[in-house]
């Protein structure tokens, strides 16, 4: 490439190129400081992260294995659900109300960027442990994306670091990195996420990645090394599936492409329920929240007697439910396939408008269910089935379409499956982006207004740049 003639060249004293610009990113003093401290900081967010997320698990452990046992029960009953949400939404009713930060962001809204205020973080982690453990279905990502950034604004001001809104965007992108590559198994993908929310490019791009990727990566060792020496298991995500890769084949492209448009619409309807939701939990947070979530119970419930199954294959983010269904996709009929789709998307919407957690867990194991029911049809294999419909509702709840490519490849843990994974996350990408929005939610703790063009997830204010796709649909 070629520089362009002096009579078309801008001015001097204009913007620098690119690459130049760069360059001088790179020997700022400041800066080389900020990669100092974002591979530092991703010590102390991991372990903190480890132990939230072993924390979570133990609890979930302890309600939904341990006291049934101690009942004399091998599963839990089919009314399980209906007082551990009521008390749920009791707790994050209450937080919502009376605690800074409403318990952090309303999920049906989609991941935000990392730019929790450290004050709100006590009613986050409240919020989130009063909702995934006792039966929400909903991920843990959005409340580590919170503690990570969190802490690292707070590390900022406890070294008493200069504060500028560069600071502050970039170091809370590395804290949230660090904490999302715990629960996700592999630091690329924390990374990813949080630079594709940021909607950030060129050098920005840079600015962001490499702190981003530094904290990620030193947070990723220690987490994983912490978990060995204590034997804790916080749960990661990954698959183990017990039936063998196929080689591609056109019916499983074709098939695909109708997954993704499908499930891409389904996951759609989900949100735009959720949002509905969260309308109608803000003008009376506690008594509504508390009603919200015992319907989801409810889903969970019907579920268990309508099947005879563990209720906690609904009211659970899904990912052990997804590891079971990846290791034995065979051991699941039609029939209870169909149930848990039905009653899980439902609970899954609920959740969404009412409860605090993350919308991405959920999503994958819908799409994964929706993939091994239709995958009897010619041409389909159950693999590939499973791999477009993760792919796809990944990227019709996240408006992601990049990080839920590397997120479904990573969590198969083969690169066999690319072709339609790709294909099946950009047509659900743009078939979301084609539908019509739906309504806006309503900031956390407050009553819902009139619809507006509010962005759910923005990155450095001073710097022009686009929200993110999470955000570009309230």
């Amino acid at each position: 490439m070629t520089r362009a003639e002096p009579s078309a060249a801008p001015a001097a004293g204009t913007q620098p190129e690119e690459a130049d610009r760069l360059r001088e990113m790179l020997r700022e003093r400041g800066y080389q400081q900020l990669l100092l401290f974002s591979a530092l900081l991703g010590v102390p967010v991991s372990l903190a992260a480890f132990w939230f997320l072993a924390g979570l698990h133990e609890l979930e452990h302890v309600l939904w294995s341990e006291l049934p046992a101690r009942l004399g029960r091998d599963s839990p009953p089919w009314w399980w659900p209906l007082p551990l949400l009521a008390l749920a939404g009791l707790v994050v009713g209450l937080v919502v109300r009376h605690l800074p930060g409403a318990g952090g962001h309303v999920p049906a809204s989609g991941l935000h960027a990392a730019g929790l205020a450290p004050q709100a973080l006590p009613g986050v982690l409240l919020a989130a442990a009063a909702s995934l453990p006792l039966g929400a279905a909903l991920g843990p990502e959005a409340p580590l994306i919170a503690l990570g950034g969190g802490l690292a604004l707070l590390f900022r001001d406890l070294a008493r670091a200069p504060v500028t809104p560069q600071s502050t965007a970039l170091l809370g992108a590395a804290g949230a990195a660090a904490a999302l590559s715990a629960i996700f198994g592999n630091p690329l993908i924390g990374a990813v996420i949080l630079i594709e929310v940021a909607g950030v490019g060129g050098p920005q791009l840079f600015a962001v990645m490499i702190p981003a990727l530094l904290s990620s990566g030193v947070g990723s060792l220690v987490f994983t090394g912490f978990g060995r020496w204590t034997g804790l298991s916080p749960g990661s995500l990954s698959l183990k599936v017990g039936v063998p890769f196929p080689r591609l084949d056109a019916g499983d492209v074709l098939w695909s492409v109708l997954l993704a448009v499908a499930v891409a619409a389904g996951v759609h309807l989900l949100l735009s329920v959720g949002r509905a939701a969260a309308v109608f939990v803000s003008a009376n947070p506690v008594p509504r929240t508390v009603l919200v979530a015992v319907a989801s119970g409810a889903c969970a419930s019907v579920y268990a007697l309508a099947v005879d199954r563990s209720p906690q294959d609904v009211a659970s983010s899904g990912q052990a439910t997804l590891a079971r269904l990846a290791a034995d996709p065979h051991a699941w009929s039609a029939g209870a396939l169909v149930a848990v789709l039905l009653c899980k998307a439902v609970a899954y919407a609920l959740c969404l408008g009412s409860l605090r957690g993350g919308p991405t867990f959920p999503a994958l194991f819908l799409g994964a269910a929706a993939g091994v029911l239709l995958a009897p049809l010619p041409g389909l294999g159950v693999v590939p089935g499973m791999a477009a419909g993760m792919a796809a509702a990944s990227a019709g709840a996240l408006r992601l379409p990049v990080s839920s490519v590397v997120l479904v490849v990573m969590v198969l843990g083969s690169a066999a499956m690319t072709p339609v994974v790709i294909l099946a996350a950009v047509i659900a990408f743009v078939t979301v982006e084609l539908l019509p929005p739906g309504r806006a939610v309503p900031p956390p703790g407050k009553p819902a207004g009139p619809p507006a063009a509010r962005p759910a997830a923005t990155w450095n204010a001073g710097s022009g740049h686009r929200p993110g796709p999470a955000g570009r649909r309230p």
